[in-house]
């Protein structure tokens, strides 16, 4: 259901400014009567749902479009635990650039009051206080600019209109050298000299550190957009993932819903793959130059074959260098956790990925589900497995063996040889604040980081870790995301210590 002014409204919106409740961005909570005279639009989301974020762009574009006509209000509606947490969702908005009023509604109050059933949600309220539209999912972005923009035409000409510009105080960015950091991952070189690349996510840029973690190059301009070119001139938005061979480095460019491909010789960018729009479900394979991506996550190589999590969509795909195509690999497009033939299995939000030494078997974490998975080759063809996790509602920080053991929406994974005598999985446990290892030969899950020592001047603990990757012998490098930091473990050692900051 879509505005529509010119049917009188029955229904009153329930008020928005209740106890409980707080609000982010304003300098005081908004009440129906403080909105009196502009249209309203109530975005009911959480920080972890992708198609939460996807419509962030277009309710940008109308905020932008009718700056003193509608208002659009968040209503953080959190689905995990760590999302109850208001420091989380200032974060979260710095993280995002979210600039409206959010209302953070911990207890549902305003989710029940307005019947809402799912993320994202968007409640249109008129100028007088009434409901007049509802719409569940992400919206065409055309049709709801064309929509609201007629509800303003018709109210503006009924008279119910009452323009004014809304004070704000928006989350201030992060000033830091880094910005929300993504994955971190080693960059092939032939001296064997390491040189690791970062997803500097929130300054828009691939960067290459040396091993004492200081800057040996920058690519982007550190401008948010969607341009190829030289490496100081060209933009991504909000990169996440990262590959590499000898001849370039691959960027999963989330906010544009692209690969994209930075030559090492030149430093030339280059898209790949993705149009710069949100792309739907995956299907057939299709030529790099018509493919359409949805916030692609992570990113892995196998020789000619480029892996990625296709989080928009809950699928895996494959770059297929010497075809030039784009392929699914895995998922159905539905949201869910159901194993089975690759094709056929329900994933939810993939969004790291980390390949067995031998190349058998490609695990993911599958953020939503709060699980760790793999495709595994058999001679059926391909099939997904679920090695750690229940359901989309099924979180937790608990330990012992895989069946029993909780995660809470990881987003890191890299193969570690020292899990156990079968090897096995570092993990990311992002919302948990922790890292896990899952020891293949025990089937357990453990935390890796419960006892270690902090040699920093100043300690404090990880916020929401994003990336992790093996170093060398007894050394790790984890994105510290929230806390805009590079942090290296030494498990033998028992010590972490800020790496790069």
């Amino acid at each position: 259901m879509t505005p529509n002014p010119t049917t009188r409204a029955t229904v009153r919106a329930p008020e928005i400014d209740r106890p409980g409740i707080d609000w982010l961005n304003v300098p005081a909570p908004l009440s129906l009567a403080s909105l009196r005279g502009r249209l309203a639009i109530l975005d009911f989301w959480t920080f972890c749902c992708i198609n939460c974020i996807h419509i962030l762009p277009t309710l940008k574009r109308v905020e932008q479009a009718f700056p003193e006509d509608v208002v659009v209000i968040g209503v953080h509606s959190p689905k995990f635990a760590a999302e109850r947490d208001v420091a989380n969702v200032r974060h979260a908005l710095a993280r995002y650039g979210i600039a409206h009023p959010v209302a953070h509604d911990p207890d549902f109050q305003l989710w029940q009051q307005y019947a809402v059933r799912a993320w994202p949600t968007l409640v249109f309220v008129s100028p007088d206080g009434y409901v007049i539209g509802q719409h569940s999912g992400e919206p065409d972005p055309e049709r709801l600019m064309e929509v609201v923009g007629q509800a303003v035409k018709d109210y503006r000409r009924n008279g119910a209109m009452q323009p004014r510009p809304l004070a704000l105080t928006p989350e201030p960015a992060a000033h830091s050298r880094f910005s929300f950091p993504g994955k971190i991952k080693p960059l092939p070189t032939e001296s064997g000299d390491p040189i690791w690349m970062l997803a500097d996510a929130g300054h828009h840029q691939i960067v290459l550190l040396d091993d004492a973690g200081r800057d040996i190059a920058r690519f982007g301009s550190g401008r948010p957009g969607f341009n190829d070119g030289p490496s100081d001139g060209a933009r991504f938005r909000d990169p996440q993932g990262l590959a590499a061979d000898a001849q370039a480095i691959y960027v999963a460019d989330t906010g544009n819903h692209a690969i994209r491909r930075i030559d090492r010789l030149t430093g030339q960018v280059a898209t790949l793959a993705g149009t710069g729009r949100r792309g739907y479900v995956l299907q057939s394979a299709v030529p790099l130059a018509d493919a359409e991506l949805a916030s692609p996550w992570d990113m892995t190589l196998a020789g000619d074959t480029l892996y990625f999590a296709n989080a928009g969509t809950h699928q895996l795909g494959y770059l297929d260098f010497a075809r030039a195509e784009i392929v699914r690999l895995a998922g159905s497009g539905a949201e869910n956790i159901h194993d089975g033939p690759a094709g056929e299995a329900a994933l939810a939000q993939p969004s790291g990925l980390a390949l067995s030494p031998g190349g058998g078997a490609l695990y993911f974490a599958d953020s939503e589900t709060s699980s760790v998975r793999a495709v595994l080759s058999d001679e059926d063809g391909p099939r997904v497995e679920t090695l750690v996790g229940k359901g989309l509602f099924e979180f937790g920080h608990a330990n012992g063996p895989f069946e029993e053991s909780r995660l809470q929406h990881a987003l890191g994974l890299d193969w570690w040889p020292d899990a156990g005598p079968e090897g096995g999985l570092l993990v990311a446990d992002s919302y948990n604040n922790a890292l896990r290892v899952l020891d293949f030969a025990t089937r357990t899950v453990r935390d890796l980081d419960d006892g270690f020592d902090c040699h920093d001047p100043v300690c404090y603990p990880l916020a929401e870790p994003a990336g992790v990757t093996l170093a060398g012998e007894d050394r790790l490098l984890v994105s510290d995301t929230n806390n805009h930091r590079i942090m290296e473990y030494r498990p033998a050692l028992r010590r972490y210590r800020t790496w790069a900051a």
